[in-house]
């Protein structure tokens, strides 16, 4: 189905995004998930193109453009030319925006600069080993100690977590207030903070994934970031965006899947003609036709209202559910209509299969969407 909400510019600018992808991140994906982390190179030079922090003021290197589109066009691109594991949205519009937002200015003009040039590589530290989807339960903690905070205690399972040099992390800064959190700005060289190995993961294979830990890391006052005592809403704030990145890039990805099929099946032949003359294989490939053009359709006017600043949390979390959702029964049934090909890791089908499968647990589970949803039509467990 023709889309309709890009402009001529948002045009030009995904041409000039897909020229990058196919010159500076397709030819080193193959060595970049042998090697498990993505080359920082890399950043550097989608720096350079002014593909990072895009919404940021010019005066701290961005380009002052706040129109989501264009990182929706990032995502896409990334997606079919790049490799998903690549995770320039990530840094730009998850991490970064906190900064944005909530930082001083004097915070601003310290981070943001290295942040748009690539220099200086975002992570954000939320998860724990017993604290997931539920946020509030975390166990880090920073203690007020004169004019500085100390920070103790672990994260897991953090994207970004070999790479990155600057961090925004949550800990529990009120014991007593299940939502007594606040958000501190760590940077790599602080003492008392180390990296875990980089884990191995089912997929995403070139994204750096690590624990991270802090023994009793001294953070000073201008790297609190906004009200030590406000960090949890502030997070649920910013989860409304977070969740529309993962569904973009979750139906890009399906999106690219039904593609590469369209394409195997009118190659492969079996019992003398095309695997597509086959009435299921035309059943199969038209439902999902059907169901990519819906959830596209929608996810469009989720960035639609979200450029309007009217997208909200239940929206966001059904366009997440839906996506995420879609995207892992595209995956299933076009490696089935692969065949035996499509269990070979030489067959890049294969390899979006195990990439996709974490799109259902990562900013927030299926399940934690459901709930939100259940929430906002009324219905409350309590």
């Amino acid at each position: 189905m023709k889309r309709i909400i890009f402009d001529m510019e948002h045009d030009m600018f995904r041409d000039s995004v897909r020229k990058f992808m196919q010159k500076e991140v397709a030819p080193h994906v193959d060595d970049w998930r042998e090697a498990g982390i993505v080359d920082r190179d890399a950043f550097r030079k989608a720096g350079e193109q002014g593909l990072l922090m895009m919404w940021a003021d010019e005066k701290y290197g961005g380009l002052g453009i706040e129109d989501f589109r264009y990182e929706q066009i990032l995502i896409e691109e990334n997606v079919r030319h790049g490799d998903a594991s690549f995770f320039l949205s990530l840094h730009s519009r998850l991490v970064g925006p906190y900064i944005g937002k909530l930082g001083t200015e004097e915070q601003k003009q310290y981070f943001l600069p290295g942040c748009a040039s690539g220099e200086r590589i975002l992570g954000i530290a939320m998860t724990e080993s017993g604290a997931g989807s539920d946020l509030a339960g975390m166990k880090t903690h920073a203690r007020l100690e004169g004019d500085h905070w100390v920070l103790t205690g672990s994260k897991t399972f953090i994207s970004n977590g070999i790479n990155g040099d600057l961090f925004v992390v949550a800990a529990r800064t009120v014991p007593d207030k299940r939502h007594g959190l606040g958000l501190f700005l760590i940077e790599g060289d602080m003492v008392g903070f180390e990296r875990g190995r980089n884990l191995k993961k089912m997929g995403l294979k070139a994204q750096d994934t690590a624990e991270l830990f802090f023994d009793k890391v001294k953070v000073p006052a201008v790297n609190v970031l906004g009200d030590p005592h406000k960090g949890f809403y502030n997070l649920m704030h910013f989860l409304v965006e977070e969740r529309l990145i993962n569904a973009v890039g979750s139906i890009s990805h399906a999106q690219v899947a039904f593609d590469l099929t369209m394409d195997y099946i009118g190659e492969r032949k079996a019992f003398g003609q095309s695997i597509a003359a086959f009435q299921n294989t035309r059943f199969k490939m038209a439902e999902m036709r059907a169901q990519l053009d819906v959830a596209q359709t929608f996810l469009d006017q989720c960035v639609v209202q979200h450029n309007k600043g009217a997208l909200t949390a239940e929206t966001a979390a059904e366009a997440k559910l839906i996506t995420s959702e879609l995207e892992g029964q595209v995956m299933d049934e076009c490696v089935q209509l692969h065949g035996g090909s499509g269990y070979m890791d030489e067959y890049r089908i294969s390899r979006m299969y195990t990439d996709a499968r974490v799109s259902r647990i990562y900013a927030g589970t299926s399940e934690i969407m459901k709930e939100i949803i259940a929430r906002g039509i009324g219905l409350d467990s309590r």
